[in-house]
C-alpha cells in the first residue's frame, strides 16, 4: 500500500484510524439506516441493503474499537473482472478521519482477491470534495451519466463515473504499490 492510502485526513502519514471491518448481516440494518438518513438527502431504502445482501455483494461495515458501534460502511458488486462501488459512507460525527480511505483500501485488496482489474463508482458532480478525494487516490474520470441522481424539487443531478486500475502502481503516490 503507497502511504496515500495509509494516510490520515490530518496528514499523519501511517497512522490507522480506528475501527474493525466486518461483513454486514440484515441485523447489522437498524445502525446502517441510522446513518444512511442522516447523511443522505436521498438515502437508500433498507429494500436496497436488503437486496445487496441476498445478491451476496461485498458489504461491509466499519466498527468503532471502543464500543463496536457502525460508524461506516460499504456496498459494492463484482463484475466478471471489475468491481463497482454502490454505497460508501461514514458516520458524520467521525467523517474526516481516514475512515473512507481504510475501507477503499479493503474493497481493493476484496478486489484483488476476486481477480478484479478495475473499481468503478459514481460520485455526484456537485460533489466537488468527494470527486477530488477520488483524484487523489488515483481514481479518473471516465464520462458522465445524466440525470443519475435524484435532486431536490423533483429534478435529477449528473453523476461523474470514475474508475481506478488495481494493482498499476506507477510508485508516484497514486493509490497502489
Amino acid at each position: 500500500m503507497s502511504a496515500l492510502w495509509n494516510e490520515r485526513a490530518d496528514g499523519a502519514a501511517g497512522a490507522q484510524p480506528e475501527g474493525r471491518l466486518w461483513p454486514m448481516t440484515v441485523g447489522d440494518l437498524d445502525a446502517v439506516m441510522a446513518i444512511e438518513v442522516d447523511v443522505y438527502p436521498f438515502p437508500w431504502t433498507r429494500g436496497n441493503f436488503i437486496d445487496s445482501l441476498a445478491a451476496g455483494y461485498e458489504a461491509w461495515l466499519l466498527r468503532a474499537d471502543d464500543d463496536r458501534r457502525v460508524i461506516g460502511y460499504f456496498v459494492a458488486m463484482a463484475g466478471a473482472d471489475e468491481m463497482h462501488l454502490l454505497n460508501i459512507t461514514i458516520a458524520t460525527a467521525v467523517q474526516r478521519r481516514g475512515h473512507a480511505r481504510r475501507m477503499l483500501a479493503h474493497l481493493l485488496e476484496r478486489c484483488r482477491e476476486l481477480g478484479g482489474e478495475r473499481l468503478w463508482l459514481e460520485v455526484r458532480e456537485s460533489n466537488a470534495t468527494a470527486r477530488g478525494a477520488y483524484e487523489r487516490l488515483g481514481f479518473a474520470a471516465q464520462g458522465v451519466r445524466p440525470g443519475y441522481y435524484p435532486a431536490p424539487h423533483g429534478r435529477r443531478e449528473s453523476a461523474v463515473v470514475m474508475s481506478l486500475e488495481i494493482g498499476a502502481a506507477t510508485g508516484d503516490g497514486d493509490a497502489l504499490d
